[in-house]
């Protein structure tokens, strides 16, 4: 029998402790971003999510990536993280 000894490439020799996010207790007032990472049928899923939030009359703001090989570009994260309270992120396929 072998053995298979599995490596983290980010070689953290202490591991960083990150907390969950706060939650809001309410969407209401709130911008969702809505991050279609260009999957197949991801703007379906999206289409849907974004229909239920309008009508809980939360503001919805659509993004897409160029590609869902890479992260998101920078400018684009930027552009996220500051005129969005959450982000809602399409991983369909």
């Amino acid at each position: 029998m072998s053995t298979t000894r599995v490596l983290d490439p980010t070689d953290e020799t202490t591991p960083q402790v990150i907390g969950n996010a706060a939650r809001f207790d309410s969407l209401a007032g709130k911008t969702v971003g809505l991050l279609d990472i260009s999957k197949a049928r991801g703007n379906v899923f999206l289409d849907r999510v974004e229909e239920r939030l309008n009508a809980l009359d939360v503001v919805t703001i659509r993004f897409s990536k160029p590609t869902f090989a890479k992260p998101a570009p920078v400018d684009l994260r930027h552009e996220i993280a500051t005129s969005c309270d959450a982000v809602i992120e399409a991983l369909a396929d």
